[in-house]
């Protein structure tokens, strides 16, 4: 199995709604974004797999050491002999894939989350840096991208964060702000008893409209001209909206049911992005 074999088959297997964006890509950004995937499931997998916190931390420095072997031409990982093919290519920062890393190792240290100022650290070390690799690779010509780029990260992340409470909390990681949880009259027991109440339900629509005012500023801050180029990002979009829309047309029992889409209309919604995309660049180029 070759490097990009091996993450093709580490991100395929994983069922993200992000492997169905991959496939309208050109081949070289298809399999570079694949790797960043997959090197994203691997530093995941250390944290939710290894039920030794020590030999998790010794497994995160390990890949900290290999991403310095990356950048210095030494990689030894499948994943990283993949991604040696693109860093330069793509302009990939070494410094975000510590970022991903230490966003990792807040698991392993953190299990709550005063207010939404801490939270937000996590979310963009989780998952806004990973957007700010992505649009590298996707390509770009006008800075404001970059904040397309982290806020639709910190989307995606508050979208997963809310279809996912119940089951972090049974793994006692507990995401949502203490603050707002007193607030709405929430407590951590609640969370773990799989039955949805008005205070459970108002605070989950909150977390719901934090998660929607994100994807709004993304797509604000997308300037027109690399619209085209970030094509993908946008069918990610589309995919993880209908996600957080299925949450709130269930009337938030996200700690009953998992939402989740099946793999066909998480294809339908790539391709129903794909062609509208498509028919607006050529409004574009034609204006």
């Amino acid at each position: 199995m070759t490097p990009d074999e091996y993450c093709q088959h580490k991100t395929s297997a994983s069922g993200s709604s992000f492997y169905y964006s991959f496939l309208f890509l050109p081949e070289a950004k298809r399999r570079a974004i694949t790797a960043l995937y997959a090197f994203c499931r691997e530093v995941d997998d250390v944290v939710d797999e290894c039920s030794d916190t020590s030999k998790a931390h010794d497994q995160l420095d390990w890949w900290r050491d290999e991403i310095g072997n990356l950048f210095h031409a030494t990689p030894q990982h499948p994943v990283s002999l993949a991604l040696s093919n693109y860093v330069e290519q793509f302009n990939l920062a070494e410094e975000y894939f510590i970022e991903i890393i230490d966003g990792m190792e807040m698991d392993l240290v953190n299990n709550h989350y005063r207010n939404f100022s801490e939270l937000s650290l996590y979310c963009y070390r989780a998952a806004a840096v990973v957007g700010l690799l992505s649009v590298e690779i996707f390509g770009y010509s006008n800075r404001k991208t970059l904040e397309y780029a982290n806020d639709l990260g910190m989307a995606f992340q508050l979208t997963n964060i809310l279809r996912d409470v119940g089951e972090d909390a049974e793994r006692g990681r507990i995401y949502i702000p203490q603050d707002e949880m007193s607030e709405y009259g929430v407590s951590v027991k609640m969370l773990l008893q799989k039955k949805t109440n008005p205070s459970l339900r108002n605070l989950f629509k909150h977390q719901a409209e934090r998660a929607e005012k994100y994807y709004v500023s993304a797509m604000n801050n997308l300037p027109d001209v690399d619209r085209n180029q970030q094509r993908t990002g946008l069918i990610m979009a589309a995919i993880y909206q209908r996600i957080l829309h299925k949450i709130e047309a269930s009337d938030y029992r996200v700690l009953e049911q998992r939402v989740r889409l099946s793999a066909a209309k998480k294809l339908w919604a790539a391709w129903s992005a794909f062609r509208r995309e498509k028919k607006w660049y050529k409004q574009y180029v034609n204006s």
